[in-house]
């Protein structure tokens, strides 16, 4: 297969139809470019929705992982070996946390903190067997699985996959009176995204996530903040719950914890909340393994800098200047977002995201859309001001054609 459309007629041919990918096929990549099967080259402004957040082949990475791969790869989680510790040292001490429990997939996180939560509920606040209740966000994305889709309130996420999973209570994003009518007795845990990405990006009331952070202290119930979209500098900070000086209980980290390399993720807490666990209670063959924590160490410590969180401060006061620009032009009725990480909603007559996402392919640049009017932007924290600006310009230019 040399051609782009052999490569999808077979993929559509022998793949689940689980996805719409826009129809490019990538074959290289470096930092925020990627070439397709044709020798075309395209501005990657998506990021692997933030896991490319150090950029294709990060060379850092990259040798990382080359090391690596030459000494060990997987032990399983049966024996010991020596990257696990300090990748679980490290990641405690940067999030300002005392335990760590690695997972792989970002969903698997959740359902680990999830489960966690709930043990936690059992055993240290004392809420009777089989009634621990969590409380979530409407609009959230925090995954695929059969118990995350249950508190999803996605029709394509939840439709044909019940009986669905009980115990979570769903309330309206951003609203804190509802948050606390919700919470009870029996309430463990509220988890939520600090900024929620899926449904486009939204970033909630200015003090609501300060208002969460009192509630659940208040009540005794663990504040988890699922950061594995929004964390690891996606949005200027290395956690988007610092913006309002919150440090929750738990994080939920993925994505660009293992640099688009190899899939990384972990629940971060107190020994209080992760000491629950026992032996054989909770685990992943492959959680944790070598060339996971060996990535992960070289994130780590590209963060303790703070170039990326800078670079995405400073590039995404840019980012949305120039965006809010295009509010006045008629094309786009509203962005949002934080960083280097934006919602743009398209005006009525001037296309939906998903036709100005092909739109913007035929001009080189990848984005994404989502829930019908809005693309999503969240280029690598690497991308120049330069390419940014190309990027920006193309975008300009296909809402005025």
């Amino acid at each position: 297969m040399s051609t782009a459309a052999e490569h999808i007629a077979a993929t559509e041919a022998h793949s689940a139809h689980n996805y719409h990918p826009l129809p490019v096929v990538v074959a290289s990549a470096d930092g925020a470019w990627v070439t397709d099967v044709e020798g075309r080259r395209y501005l990657d402004m998506l990021a692997g929705y933030s896991a490319l957040n150090f950029g294709h082949r990060n060379a850092r990475l990259i040798e990382a992982a080359k090391a690596q791969l030459d000494r060990v790869t997987l032990t399983s989680r049966a024996f010991h070996h020596d990257r696990f510790a300090q990748f679980c040292t490290e990641l405690a001490e940067l999030c300002g946390m005392e335990m760590v429990l690695p997972m792989n997939t970002g969903a698997e996180a959740v359902e680990t903190a999830v489960k966690t939560a709930r043990k936690w509920g059992y055993r240290v606040k004392g809420v009777p067997d089989g009634q621990a209740k969590i409380i979530v966000a409407a609009d959230n994305f925090h995954g695929r699985t059969t118990t995350v889709i249950s508190f999803s309130t996605d029709p394509e996420a939840r439709a044909d996959f019940g009986p669905y999973t009980p115990g979570f209570e769903i309330v309206p994003y951003g609203d804190l009176a509802a948050l606390e009518a919700a919470i009870d007795a029996n309430t463990v845990a509220v988890l939520m995204e600090p900024i929620q990405g899926e449904a486009g990006v939204l970033v909630p009331p200015a003090g609501y996530w300060a208002g969460v952070r009192r509630l659940t202290s208040e009540h005794g119930v663990l504040f988890i903040a699922d950061e594995i979209q929004s964390g690891l500098g996606r949005t200027g900070r290395t956690f988007a719950s610092e913006h309002e000086g919150v440090v929750p209980d738990m994080y939920v980290l993925g994505k660009a914890l293992g640099g688009g390399v190899v899939p990384v993720s972990a629940v971060v807490s107190s020994a209080e909340v992760l000491g629950v666990y026992r032996p054989g209670e909770h685990g992943s063959t492959f959680g944790g393994n070598p060339l996971a924590c060996a990535v992960a160490l070289e994130v780590l410590a590209m963060l303790r800098t703070g170039e990326y969180q800078q670079r995405a401060t400073e590039l995404g006061d840019h980012l949305h200047h120039e965006l809010a620009l295009l509010t006045g032009s008629g094309a786009v009725t509203t962005v949002r977002g934080r960083g280097l990480w934006a919602g743009v909603d398209i005006a009525p007559g001037h296309g939906s995201g998903r036709e100005v996402s092909e739109r913007l392919l035929g001009r080189g640049v990848l984005v994404k859309d989502t829930h019908g009017s809005t693309i999503r932007l969240a280029p690598p924290l690497v991308i120049s001001k330069e390419d940014l600006d190309w990027g920006l310009d193309q975008l300009r230019e296909v809402l005025s054609a």
